[in-house]
């Protein structure tokens, strides 16, 4: 995948949910050959928002996961690790 990419999912993140914390990782390349991937991108995503303070851990990936819904329809994300930090 590209730093194109990562770009692309920081800024539709930061300006959904105005995270104080960002960190994506792009791990496609442990995922080479993966069952089932289409050709997107595997990534980790390491946040931390005020957005999910009254949320439980499901909605706030609902959330993470709705942020970036543009990306997921056009298979240039396969599959993301999400770890919610306090």
């Amino acid at each position: 995948m590209s730093d194109a990419l990562v770009a692309q999912i920081t800024e539709l993140l930061t300006t959904a949910l105005k995270p104080s914390l960002l960190k994506i990782n792009d791990d496609s390349h442990k995922h080479k050959g993966h069952a089932g991937n289409t050709g997107g991108g595997h990534f980790s995503v390491e946040i931390s928002a005020d957005c999910f303070k009254d949320k439980s851990r499901i909605e706030a990936h609902r959330m993470i996961y709705q942020a970036v819904d543009s990306l997921i329809q056009a298979k240039q994300i396969h599959a993301i690790s999400i770890d919610i930090k306090p």
